[in-house]
């Protein structure tokens, strides 16, 4: 069992090598002789000739009851040249190739020719006027300028057009060959099915005919401009792009780490202050008489308590009156504080001194109310 053939299913890595269809002497021979042929009919019908006389003779002669068995198959078959039925396969189909091909020459050509099928079929719709063969009140009239819109056949211009795109945008002369086979019997049965079924006169498909096979024929002359929209859409989606990489990512606020200090026995816990750059200690040539080295293990850090006692003096507010050592609480609180890292030769500044309203009040034991004796109000 083979499985390769999906392979052809996937998306190719890169944009294969499209030859674009150039304007040959061929082709441009062929347009003009198409041309020719559309002017041709136009002025045949313009003056009356035998082509609207053959028109009446077909409408008279009304198909669709002399055959009326094909009738329910050809109303399905027309739909074929709707152009929004039509227009809606062809564009996913050739949708699907612009995403495999990496290109959007596919649909970027389907657009061009649905915008020139409509300028032109419909401008010679609306300036011509004929009226339908259901709608004719003369016979042997053309019925132009009579406010219709069937002049040429839309049915079948649209059905030249979104068929023939295919073999025009085929890869492979094989492909090409058949797609064109294909598409003209679409285009010939649409052209018939219309006029079998008295929506068109034989002159109207005839028009339409040959205004579908103008626009495949002058595609090529539309080329460059296809190339250019279609370069122009990319470096349009990679700026896009370029833009919504570079977007920034959304700032996100630090979030603070609050760190608590333990809570001390004379006072609530407080923030600890941050580290300044290390410092070196200045030096001393000599200690003075009688001070205490700052490397001695019985020095304190001053401030380490509220009460500002240290431990290398515990007796030093032994025998004070509780005034005094407020007092002196309060100074040495007010003096500015370090604590010495022994061995690295750095201060760190101590906790900052809490408020008034934070500290443990320092009064004597006992309550300060006077004994049930004394009254507390005169009298």
């Amino acid at each position: 069992m083979r499985t390769d053939i999906f392979a052809r299913l996937d998306r190719e890595p890169e944009p294969p090598k499209i030859e674009i269809p150039r304007m040959s002497r061929t082709r441009a021979a062929l347009f003009g002789g198409t041309l020719a042929f559309y002017l041709a009919i136009v002025v045949a019908v313009l003056v009356s000739s035998w082509l609207v006389t053959l028109d009446w003779k077909i409408m008279l002669f009304r198909p669709y009851q002399q055959w009326p068995t094909l009738h329910p198959y050809l109303d399905y078959f027309v739909v074929l040249g709707q152009r929004g039925p039509t227009a809606v396969m062809i564009a996913a189909w050739l949708g699907w190739r612009s995403w495999r091909q990496h290109t959007l020459r596919p649909l970027l050509t389907l657009g061009t020719a649905l915008l020139l099928l409509n300028v032109t079929v419909g401008a010679v719709k609306l300036g011509l006027g004929r009226l339908g063969p259901h709608y004719a009140t003369r016979i042997g009239s053309p019925e132009l300028f009579a406010g219709g819109d069937i002049f040429p056949s839309g049915h079948t211009a649209n059905a030249v057009v979104t068929w023939g795109i295919l073999a025009y945008l085929a890869t492979t002369p094989r492909a090409r060959r058949y797609l064109s086979i294909l598409s003209s019997l679409v285009a010939l049965g649409v052209g018939a099915t219309t006029v079998y079924l008295g929506t068109h006169w034989l002159s109207d498909v005839l028009l339409g005919w040959a205004a579908g096979l103008l626009i495949l024929l002058g595609l090529p002359w539309f080329e460059p401009l296809i190339g250019w929209a279609e370069l122009t859409l990319f470096a349009l989606r990679e700026r896009w792009r370029a833009r919504r990489g570079a977007r920034p990512a959304p700032a996100v606020p630090p979030t603070a780490v609050v760190a608590t200090a333990p809570a001390t026995a004379d006072g609530p816990e407080q923030e600890p202050a941050q580290e300044p750059v290390p410092q070196a200690a200045p030096a001393h040539s000599a200690a003075a008489p009688g001070s205490v080295p700052a490397d001695d293990p019985s020095r304190e850090a001053v401030g380490a308590g509220h009460s500002g006692l240290t431990a290398a003096n515990p007796a030093a507010g032994a025998g004070t009156a509780p005034g005094t050592t407020a007092n002196a609480a309060n100074a040495a609180s007010a003096a500015p504080k370090a604590v010495a890292n022994r061995g690295t030769g750095r201060f760190t500044p101590a906790r900052p001194h809490a408020l008034r309203s934070e500290r443990t009040p320092m009064t004597a034991a006992g309550s300060r109310r006077p004994p049930r004796g004394r009254p507390v109000a005169g009298g």
